[in-house]
C-alpha cells in the first residue's frame, strides 16, 4: 500500500508540478530529430538508424523509462526525411505515452557552406493510464486518477542552421496543447500538456589532427515551468573515442563516454548524478544509446565525419 501512493504522489508531481512532460535526454546531440524535425546532416546516401535506452532517477517509485527509435536520411540535396517513436512509461505501467512522428525537412543552401533547413514533424500520441488497484489509506486529495486510453495527433515545427562544424536549432516538436484527463464531477483535472520549445547548438573545434572538443548546449522552455539548460563538452579522439561532461542546472551533473566499434555502429553511456532534493530519493540516471551510419551508396565516408 505505501509503495502504490508514492507512485501515485511522485506521478502528481512529475505530471502537475510542471516537471518533465516531454521525454529528457542528457546524449540529445545524437538523436536531434526526436527534438527537432529539421534536423539534417547534408550528406546524401547516408541512413541515420538510432536507439535510445534512458531509466531515470534509479531507485525512486515509478521512475520514468525512455525508449526512442528514430532514424534520418537525405532523400536529394534539399530534402531529408526521418520517423521517431518515443516510449515513455512512468509509474511502472500506470502511465504510458508512445509518440510516433514523420519528419520532413527542406534545406537551403545558404553560401558553399552554411545550410538552413526548416522542418515540419507529424503524428500522434497514445497515453494510457492504469491506476486500478491504487488506494489512498486516508481521505482523497483533489485530484481525480482514472484510467484513460485516448490518441490524439500531433504537429510539430524546427529550424535548423549548421555547416560542417557548427549547428543552431529552434524548434517546438508538439505544438498542440492537450490534457489527459478532462474535469469531471465537479473534480480539477490535471496532466495537462505545454508547448516544448528547444534552443540547441554545438561547435567542433580541432585542437590537433587527434583531438577535437565538442561543446553543446540544449535550452527549454516550457510556460509555468523555469527554463532548463544542460551545457556540455566532449573530447573526441581519433574521430573514434569520445568522453566528456555535463552539467544540467540546478538538477544532475553527467559523465558521458562513446566509441565508434566499426565504420558504421557508434555505442554510448552517460550517468547522470541528481544534485537537486530528488536526489536523496534515487541513486541517478543511466542512458545508452546505439547509432548505426549506413552508407547505402558506397560513397559516405571521403566526407565529414557526423559530429552531431
Amino acid at each position: 500500500m505505501k509503495k502504490r501512493i508514492l507512485i501515485i504522489i511522485f506521478l502528481f508531481f512529475i505530471i502537475r508540478v510542471s516537471a518533465q512532460q516531454d521525454a529528457e535526454y542528457t546524449q540529445y546531440m545524437y538523436n536531434m530529430n526526436v527534438l527537432n524535425p529539421a534536423y539534417a546532416t547534408g550528406m546524401q546516401s547516408m541512413l541515420d538508424i538510432g536507439t535510445v535506452y534512458r531509466t531515470q532517477w534509479v531507485g525512486a517509485v515509478g521512475a520514468p523509462k525512455t525508449l526512442s527509435v528514430f532514424a534520418h536520411m537525405p532523400v536529394n540535396k534539399k530534402i531529408e526525411i526521418g520517423f521517431s517513436l518515443i516510449s515513455d512509461d512512468i509509474g511502472d505501467g500506470a502511465k504510458k505515452e508512445n509518440n510516433f512522428y514523420v519528419d520532413f525537412a527542406y534545406v537551403l543552401q545558404l553560401n558553399d557552406s552554411q545550410r538552413l533547413s526548416l522542418g515540419l514533424k507529424a503524428g500522434a500520441t497514445s497515453i494510457q493510464t492504469n491506476f486500478n488497484g491504487f488506494k489512498f489509506e486516508s481521505s482523497s486529495p483533489d485530484f481525480a486518477f482514472e484510467n484513460v486510453n485516448i490518441l490524439k495527433p500531433n504537429i510539430g515545427i524546427g529550424a535548423y542552421y549548421f555547416n560542417d562544424v557548427y549547428y543552431v536549432g529552434l524548434s517546438a516538436p508538439n505544438l498542440l496543447n492537450s490534457k489527459h484527463i478532462e474535469e469531471r464531477s465537479g473534480i480539477s483535472n490535471y496532466g495537462s500538456e505545454n508547448v516544448h520549445v528547444f534552443f540547441t547548438g554545438g561547435y567542433v573545434f580541432t585542437l590537433s589532427d587527434s583531438f577535437k572538443l565538442k561543446p553543446a548546449f540544449m535550452s527549454k522552455f516550457v510556460q509555468g515551468a523555469p527554463i532548463a539548460v544542460d551545457v556540455s563538452a566532449n573530447v573526441l579522439y581519433n574521430d573514434k573515442f569520445e568522453l566528456g561532461a555535463a552539467y544540467r542546472v540546478g538538477d544532475a551533473i553527467s559523465a558521458l563516454m562513446n566509441v565508434k566499434v566499426t565504420p558504421s555502429v557508434r555505442v554510448g553511456y552517460a550517468y547522470d548524478y541528481t544534485i537537486s532534493n530528488l536526489g536523496q530519493f534515487n541513486s541517478g540516471t543511466h542512458e545508452i544509446f546505439v547509432l548505426f551510419n549506413l552508407d547505402l551508396l558506397g560513397k559516405g565516408y571521403d566526407k565529414s565525419p557526423r559530429f552531431f
